[in-house]
């Protein structure tokens, strides 16, 4: 299974935002009527309270009343926007009240180039997942910056490797191993999660599943279940989440 860069890096980065087309389940902007908040557990916050899922990672409420999932790529910079603008407001106001749970699900809309950060994002515990997913967000540009710096032969040799070999060369010279490093993770564990064979796997499955969803770019939304259509912005996003009953 392999997982190809199929543009120019600097395309490459600027080209993830869209949700894709409307898949005929479009979530409604018809407001519903509001919901009440829910008491967290005991000595905790909703905030604290992380759970797996079949395709992400769920902070919140597993039984809030909405629902809101993105399918966000760690290297595009649409996504890191949103968490720079949208991840506080949207975990104080509204996953903390118990309103709303939110899921992310990793889609690797530059292809190789996601490998690292993705599968290393995803090889920690459940309470590193989503510190390590906003920290990665901080550090993009520095990914970028070494990704693009890589000479045309490194790039070039990409397209003889597979994909977890693709993961490591790019770990490696994006620093992704490094940062990990620096966050607990050894240099060993990195390494072996990059060549798990099973996980590029898992990657692939996901990306069939997004795509019959209706997925094609990120940050895409759903709301319990149904694809949002034009929101790729807090701004844009905030709305349709009161729309539900937030």
């Amino acid at each position: 299974m392999r997982f190809w860069i199929l543009a120019a890096p600097l395309m490459l980065l600027a080209a993830c935002s869209g949700s894709g087309e409307a898949n005929g389940n479009a979530a409604s902007d018809t407001a519903a009527a509001p919901v009440a908040a829910v008491k967290p557990p005991e000595g905790k916050q909703w905030r604290d309270v992380v759970s797996a899922t079949d395709l992400g990672m769920r902070m919140g409420n597993p039984d809030a009343p909405i629902k809101l999932i993105e399918y966000g790529s760690r290297m595009c910079p649409t996504c890191r926007k949103f968490e720079q603008d949208g991840f506080d407001p949207l975990i104080s106001n509204y996953v903390n009240s118990g309103k709303v749970s939110f899921e992310f699900r990793d889609y690797l809309v530059h292809g190789a180039l996601d490998l690292p950060t993705t599968i290393l994002g995803e090889c920690v515990s459940g309470d590193a997942f989503f510190p390590i997913l906003e920290q990665m967000f901080q550090a993009q540009p520095e990914f970028a910056d070494k990704f693009t710096n890589m000479s045309e032969a490194e790039k070039n040799s990409i397209q003889s490797m597979d994909s977890n070999a693709i993961a490591l060369m790019l770990a490696q010279k994006m620093d992704v191993i490094d940062f990990m490093q620096k966050r607990g993770m050894t240099a060993e564990k990195a390494r072996a999660c990059l060549a798990d064979k099973g996980t590029i796997q898992k990657l692939a499955d996901r990306m069939g599943e997004a795509a019959k969803m209706g997925v094609s770019g990120t940050p895409s939304f759903f709301l319990n279940g149904k694809q949002v259509e034009d929101a790729v912005t807090w701004d844009q996003l905030e709305p349709k989440l009161k729309a539900a009953g937030a």
